[in-house]
């Protein structure tokens, strides 16, 4: 990557890798991508685009190098276009499609980017084919449910007053999935009985150890609470990106990999929302300041119990960051052929001066599962739960969009 433009990507970045991963045009984007949407849309909106960012460069690279199915589109090109010119046109194009201000910042990066490419035809017909393909993307995800107005209706009665913030998500279940069948495909069975011996223990095991002023969670424990509040395709895509690397992937495999776990982590939203909106379970928050009208005996009411932070504005179960996590490391695990991998490293903004470290993506899941109980959002159900569906739908996708061609298109 030019130095002029690692700089500019550099200020407006919200995850640094540790180390520093080897860019390709992949990863540039992706990371350009990320930095440009998480300050301007929450995290399932965030995570649509980045997903529709990749899908576009995706069939921009694979519309040249022709290896795999098209996700959506496989448009005429030559195999001697530029990849990199098309796989950057696309993604400029889709997110001057997405977010019409900027600031000016997108046009000034991607004018950047490509005129660090040689001139000539191959680098012009790669720069229309992006376009292209671009368009497609957008049109195609222009009416998929995304823009809907929140409708949701708080449940309460004539004159009682409810806390007033507005939901996140609560439209997403309607969203079109990208590759999986419906967004209920993967909605789990019904939250625990509250009467139930589990319900008492995770209740409990919450109380204890995910309380804001909770003497039982270790230090650790803490720092990886904290860690975790990180949300949306920054709390992810870094580890996705030094793989990238690690593997030394080529454009067309990177474009593949890239585009298969944003489509898993954007299912994921959807589906984990669905579930979310289907049950309305409560927060623990709720719970815990209730805990004497669950009729459960072994759960005592705490009147001032408060999570480590603010709770997220979504119903509880099951747990959103669990969901993502697991279906990262099924899709990793499915096109990698294991969940052991090189070394990869996060820093969190939530965080500061905290770098995590994994080579086994299950661990990775596993923290950031629990993570979410230390930080008092999650009870163990919960967590466990939003992980089996998350490797069902990893795999799922994995196994469905952009798979390799019998026969190679010689053309």
């Amino acid at each position: 990557m030019p130095a002029n433009l690692r700089a500019m990507l550099t200020a407006i970045a919200l995850v640094t890798l540790v180390p520093p991963a080897v860019a390709d045009v992949i990863t540039d984007w992706n990371e350009t991508a990320i930095a440009l949407v998480t300050p301007r849309a929450p995290p399932p909106a965030a995570q649509r685009m980045v997903a529709m960012v990749q899908v576009a460069m995706f069939d921009a690279v694979n519309s040249i190098d022709r290896r795999y199915r098209p996700y959506l589109v496989q448009l005429p090109a030559k195999p001697t276009a530029s990849k990199e010119a098309a796989a950057a046109a696309a993604a400029g194009a889709v997110l001057r499609g997405l977010l019409p201000n900027t600031d000016g910042k997108l046009e000034q990066i991607l004018t950047t980017y490509l005129a660090a490419l040689p001139e000539g035809e191959p680098k012009a017909e790669g720069m229309k084919l992006g376009d292209a393909v671009a368009d497609k993307v957008l049109l195609t995800r222009a009416d998929d449910g995304a823009g809907a107005a929140d409708a949701y209706r708080p449940r309460t009665a004539p004159g009682v007053y409810v806390p007033t913030p507005i939901t996140v998500g609560s439209t997403w279940p309607k969203v079109a999935p990208f590759a999986i069948i419906s967004p209920a495909q993967f909605r789990p069975q019904p939250p625990i009985p509250l009467a139930s011996e589990q319900w008492a223990s995770d209740y409990n095991e919450i109380k204890e150890l995910g309380s804001k002023a909770s003497a039982k969670r270790s230090a650790k424990q803490t720092e990886d609470a904290r860690f975790w509040l990180i949300t949306g395709p920054q709390s992810t895509d870094p580890i996705v990106r030094q793989l990238v690397a690690a593997k030394k992937m080529s454009v067309i495999d990177s474009a593949r990999f890239m585009a298969l776990v944003s489509v898993a982590l954007a299912d994921a939203y959807i589906a984990v929302l669905d579930a979310k909106y289907h049950y309305g379970f409560w927060r623990p928050i709720t719970a815990i300041r209730n805990g004497d009208i669950d009729e459960n005996p072994a759960t005592e009411r705490d009147a001032s119990w408060q999570p480590i932070d603010n709770t997220p504005m979504h119903p509880e179960y099951p747990c959103a960051h669990c969901i993502g996590s697991a279906a990262l490391a099924a899709v990793v695990e499915s096109v990698l052929g294991s969940a052991d991998i090189p070394e990869v490293a996060m820093t969190s903004t939530s965080a500061p001066g905290v770098t995590h470290r994994w080579s086994n993506l299950h661990a990775y899941a596993d923290e950031v599962s629990n993570a979410r109980i230390w930080a008092g959002f999650h009870y163990r159900f919960s967590a466990r739960v939003g992980q089996d569906m998350g490797r069902q739908l990893g795999h799922f996708v994995a196994g469905r969009v952009m798979q390799p061609l019998a026969v190679a298109d010689s053309r």
